[in-house]
């Protein structure tokens, strides 16, 4: 997502047997790296992600490092 100098990331639930750029099953939350302020950067829907990860989904390391710096225990 974003634009030209712009990044902005979705964080998405995606069966692994679908394509990278497949069929969403949730939207978890969004990052965005170039928000000025640190409450205005990170949108993450925690309760979700928490189930998610307890039905055995696998975040990539990217992921793994954004919910770690958000407090979230991935396991």
């Amino acid at each position: 997502m974003g634009r030209r100098h712009r990044a902005f990331f979705r964080l998405n639930a995606i069966d692994s047997r679908n394509p990278r750029d497949g069929r969403v099953i949730e939207q978890l939350g969004w990052y965005d790296p170039c928000a000025k302020e640190a409450e205005k950067q990170v949108s993450l829907d925690r309760e979700r992600i928490e189930h998610w990860l307890k039905e055995g989904a696998e975040p990539s390391d990217t992921v793994r490092d954004l919910l770690k710096r958000q407090g979230i225990s991935v396991g």
